[in-house]
């Protein structure tokens, strides 16, 4: 399960817009929320492009964003 809020500071953080993030993921807008939002899961494939976008590369800060224990 996705930590929305974490996701959402850390996409503030990086200063990146959204619908790049949502284009560079290959998914719609539609999808994008859902699982930002952590209504549907992400992909590994899609974890791992997140990751590299938002900069992302301590194994702990990715678990606690995309494994979170709600």
């Amino acid at each position: 399960m996705t930590d929305a809020n974490l996701l959402k500071k850390k996409i503030e953080e990086s200063g990146l817009q959204q619908k790049f993030i949502y284009t560079e993921l290959g998914i719609s807008r539609f999808t994008w929320y859902k699982k930002r939002d952590g209504v549907v899961d992400f992909k590994a494939s899609e974890i791992q492009t997140l990751c590299r976008l938002l900069g992302i590369t301590a194994l702990r800060e990715k678990e606690q964003i995309f494994f979170a224990k709600m």
